[in-house]
C-alpha cells in the first residue's frame, strides 16, 4: 500500500472526506518503480481500507482496562510521561 499524499495529509484529514488516493497490489519485483508500475490505484483514504484488513484479522474486540497496568506490569506514572517534555538526549541518558 502507497498512500498518494505526504503523511501528514494521509493522518490528518478525516477519511470520510475521500480526499485522496492509494495505490495497492502491486507485484514485487526489483524496485519501487516497477511495483508502483503495477498497482492499482484506489479513489479515497487507505485508512478505510486498512480497517477493514484489520477486521477481517482481528478477534473480538475488547474494552480497555478502566485503569493503566496491571500486577505484572505497573504503571510507571500518569500519561504523557515525563518524557515528553524531554530532548531525546536527555531521556538515552547523552
Amino acid at each position: 500500500m502507497l498512500g498518494a499524499s505526504g503523511h501528514i495529509a494521509g493522518v490528518i484529514n478525516p477519511a470520510s472526506k475521500n480526499k485522496r488516493s492509494y495505490w495497492i497490489d502491486g507485484t514485487l519485483g526489483s524496485d519501487a518503480q516497477a511495483w508502483l508500475e503495477s498497482a492499482k490505484s484506489q479513489p479515497g483514504s487507505w485508512w478505510t481500507h486498512w480497517i477493514a484488513w484489520l477486521q477481517s484479522h482481528a478477534g473480538k474486540q475488547i474494552s480497555a482496562p478502566k485503569k493503566p497496568g496491571n500486577a505484572t506490569y505497573k504503571s510507571i506514572e500518569p500519561a504523557p510521561g515525563r518524557y515528553v517534555a524531554k530532548h531525546p538526549p536527555e531521556v538515552m541518558g547523552a
